[in-house]
């Protein structure tokens, strides 16, 4: 090896160790758990083969918890997306306070997320604001509070994560308007094509980098949702907010000797999460 190569190593090399670190030998260590019994209190390993992932498909908790999840990632991300994509253009066309509004809507995504989850909490309660405006207003709402109800906890929790989270993904859509060349609106205008033909042919072709990146980082974040159901409903009630990775913590510290079924759970959540990545990148980039 030369001494460029040496030079680059040099640096490159608190990376390499943080990898292997913090990354690949949790991982790797978590792959032979999944297949072992784990006694906490003496450290003891025995192999049990499959019989962890045997089990998680015969537990009620753990098929709740994948639909529970699955159920949040589908409600949100489009939603997200969404709604990131139309407040950017509306933004983008704004001539005054167009800094002023994007700091507005970029704050939810810096708040701290246990925060957040505390305000909602209050908000969402039986007496909180929401529902005294709901009865204040003469319209029906949950006496007990949107997250004491099996059929309204969820999507409470995954209201606040879609107001949470448009503002930084619409920062990401706004980057990549006023990228844009006004020019060739201008030439389409001529030319005698509409807003709706302006979006299709100018921005969209635009936006579908962006769009890639923010449909992958979302599903994957949202996959891993898991701060706001431990503060918010620790994953009730009746397991009705419980999502994997609640699933695989619940599993992991709060039972005894089960850190090999929550192993297995988050390989599993590690497969359905590579899965979904390069689907999503293939057909994206593809249409």
């Amino acid at each position: 090896m030369d001494s460029k190569n040496k030079y680059y190593l040099m640096f490159l090399l608190p990376w390499i160790l943080t990898l292997l670190i913090f990354w690949a030998y949790p991982l790797f260590h978590s792959i032979i758990l999944s297949f072992s019994e784990y006694k906490t209190f003496s450290g003891e390993i025995t192999f049990v083969g499959l019989s962890n992932y045997y089990s998680l498909f015969s537990d009620d908790a753990f098929v709740q918890s994948v639909q529970n999840t699955f159920v949040f990632v589908i409600g949100t991300v489009p939603t997200t997306t969404a709604l990131a994509i139309y407040f950017a253009i509306k933004l983008d066309a704004i001539a005054k306070l167009k800094n002023l509004f994007r700091s507005i809507f970029f704050i939810p995504s810096i708040t701290s997320l246990v925060v957040i989850s505390l305000v909602f909490t209050n908000l969402y309660s039986g007496d909180g604001y929401i529902n005294s405006l709901l009865d204040w207003a003469g319209l029906p709402h949950p006496e007990r509070g949107f997250l004491q109800g099996e059929g309204t906890a969820l999507f409470s929790i995954m209201a606040m994560d879609v107001w949470m989270s448009v503002g930084y993904y619409m920062i990401l859509f706004l980057a990549s308007l006023q990228t844009i060349p006004k020019q060739l609106f201008e030439s389409a205008e001529i030319m005698g094509a509409n807003k709706f033909h302006q979006f299709r042919s100018i921005t969209w072709p635009h936006l579908r980098p962006t769009l890639v990146f923010v449909l992958l980082v979302n599903t994957i974040k949202s996959f891993q949702v898991f701060i706001e159901i431990y503060v918010m409903t620790r994953g009730g009630p009746l397991g009705s907010t419980s999502t994997i990775v609640y699933y695989i913590f619940d599993k992991a510290f709060n039972k005894i000797d089960l850190i090999g079924v929550a192993s297995a759970s988050a390989v599993l959540l590690f497969l359905i999460l590579i899965i979904f990545s390069l689907s999503q990148s293939r057909v994206l980039k593809n249409n």
